[in-house]
């Protein structure tokens, strides 16, 4: 059993800061990438940043804005929102691209989402 746990979400004011964590727990044997994605009322789920073995890669709505950052020996990824705007609002989701066991296959895992608002 694998639990991606996110902590951070809240509402703040156009032009604030917010950061978001995320932890994973469970047997876990390794992780491969971890990553935040969004989902706005009404929008598909979109990439916002990713962090792994291939480097890393942000969407370009938030570049220059938002920093990826992990902690691989706790299995936590960070992700760092500065200068937010309107537009950013969404449900924020953590995802972590793993394996459970040697000869597993990496799978993909998702925390609950947390919210994030922005105010204008």
């Amino acid at each position: 059993q694998v639990q991606l746990v996110e902590s951070g979400g809240g509402l703040v004011q156009a032009g604030g800061s917010l950061r978001l964590s995320c932890a994973a727990s469970g047997s876990i044997f390794s992780i491969n990438a971890m990553g935040w994605y969004r989902q706005a009322p009404g929008k598909q789920r979109e990439l916002v940043a990713l962090i792994g073995s291939g480097g890393i890669n942000y969407a370009d709505s938030v570049k220059g804005r938002f920093t990826i950052s992990r902690d691989s020996a706790k299995n936590t990824v960070f992700l760092q929102m500065n200068t937010l705007k309107a537009e950013d609002t969404a449900v924020y989701y953590c995802n972590a691209v793993l394996k459970l066991t040697s000869w597993d296959s990496y799978r993909n895992s998702w925390g609950q989402g947390t919210q994030v608002t922005v105010s204008s």
